[in-house]
């Protein structure tokens, strides 16, 4: 089959590769109809997150249509459509019993990779490298999905894939990140990244119940989309200074919470930026922790500081003293999907919601090493990439 390999930094392949097989009785093989590249592939294609070989397959948006199953899925017939979600769940250890499936316990057989890096392990995902379990991804015609009797979603009838193939990742990461805000009436919401989480970070802040998001970025478009399609107040970090933008934007109380959706590779004028970067080059710290830093100096005191953006290890010059002296909360996590892919399929059949809303390119799979060029390089306005095998 054809899929999207990785073969070093800014160097990606569409090859043929071996087709997945059934390995465990717990597994389906779907054929993908839809697959997306995702703002965290570009840590990959970007060579900041480790443990990545040559010809690993990419992708952890997908969906699709199962074609085998194992013999201990019950759930899931052949000719099924379905969603599938990046965490690798297994459902029966302590942390999916208590709907932590990013932190499953059995899904990762790598996990003595990450307690290195991590002091413990989360769960394998699909498609980002061997220190999270070494998983084919999505971004290719066919993939495996282990403990397919309790990840996929199954799609209704009269939805189409571009209304449902963001619950595999960005969709429920952004209402996650609003939701860890946990947004009382009247509250102002300031959300650090326009990308797509960023953007979905914004429209579910609304459907939680916020009174305003006010939206930071530098790129036009973005931050066009952002009032546009998701009606946030926006900010151009690169003619404004934020926090005093967001002070006077909130009477000079700050935001109720702050959502970082901008993550490792951060950005911004100015000398920290070039500090930043210049530790990066030279491994002195693995992420640019900008956004962080900005989210929490602006939060006002006693909030919340929900952090979505992906880091991958170690970062310089955190202002923990503001956290502890003000009585501010830090959230993360990575997006535990299971727990919110059927009640967000269900706003979105209500109407509350189109996810389709962040597609600016639609591509087939052979175009895909054009596709992460100009996602990467932020060229033709490009916010999200949908593939088709």
């Amino acid at each position: 089959m054809k899929a999207i390999t990785w073969n070093g930094k800014k160097s990606v392949r569409v090859e043929q590769v071996p087709d997945p097989r059934i390995l465990n009785a717990r597994d389906a093989i779907v054929k993908i109809t839809s697959t997306a590249i995702c703002g965290s592939d570009l840590h990959l294609y970007n060579g900041f997150i480790p443990t990545m070989e040559n010809g690993d397959v990419l992708g952890h948006e997908f969906m699709g249509e199962v074609v085998e199953t194992g013999s201990g899925v019950a759930n899931l017939k052949v000719g099924d459509r379905v969603v599938v979600p990046f965490p690798i769940a297994c459902g029966k250890c302590w942390s999916c019993q208590h709907e932590l499936y990013s932190l499953c316990e059995n899904s990762n057989p790598n996990a003595w990779m990450a307690e290195k890096l991590m002091g413990h392990s989360p769960a394998g995902l699909f498609g980002y490298s061997h220190m999270l379990g070494g998983y084919a991804g999505g971004q290719a015609e066919y993939a495996r999905v282990p403990f397919a009797d309790v990840g996929p979603l199954k799609v209704p009838e009269g939805v189409s894939d571009e209304q449902v193939l963001f619950l595999s990742d960005i969709f429920p990461t952004g209402y996650m990140g609003a939701e860890m805000c946990d947004i009382q009436p009247g509250d102002v919401i300031a959300v650090w990244g326009c990308g797509p989480v960023g953007q979905f970070a914004i429209a579910s802040a609304f459907l939680l119940g916020a009174e305003r998001v006010i939206a930071i970025d530098r790129f036009p478009y973005r931050l066009e989309m952002a009032r546009d399609k998701a009606g946030a107040e926006t900010i151009n970090y690169e003619e404004a200074d934020v926090y005093q933008g967001l002070m006077e934007m909130t009477g000079g109380r700050g935001p109720d919470a702050c959502i970082d959706a901008a993550g490792m590779e951060a950005h911004a004028p100015g000398l920290l930026n070039v500090y930043d970067r210049a530790k990066q080059a030279v491994m002195l710290e693995t992420d640019r922790p900008i956004a962080l830093r900005e989210a929490i100096m602006a939060c006002r005191n006693g909030g919340t500081v929900s952090v979505i953006g992906i880091y991958g290890g170690f970062i310089d010059k955190f202002p923990m003293g503001s956290v502890v002296n003000r009585s501010l909360t830090i959230k993360s996590g990575q997006t535990h999907v299971h727990r919110y892919m059927r009640p967000l399929l269900e706003r979105i059949q209500k109407g509350e919601i189109d996810p389709s809303f962040v597609i600016t390119h639609r591509m087939r799979l052979d175009d895909a090493p054009r596709g992460y060029e100009i996602f990467v390089n932020k060229q033709e306005a490009c916010e999200k990439i949908v593939l088709k095998p």
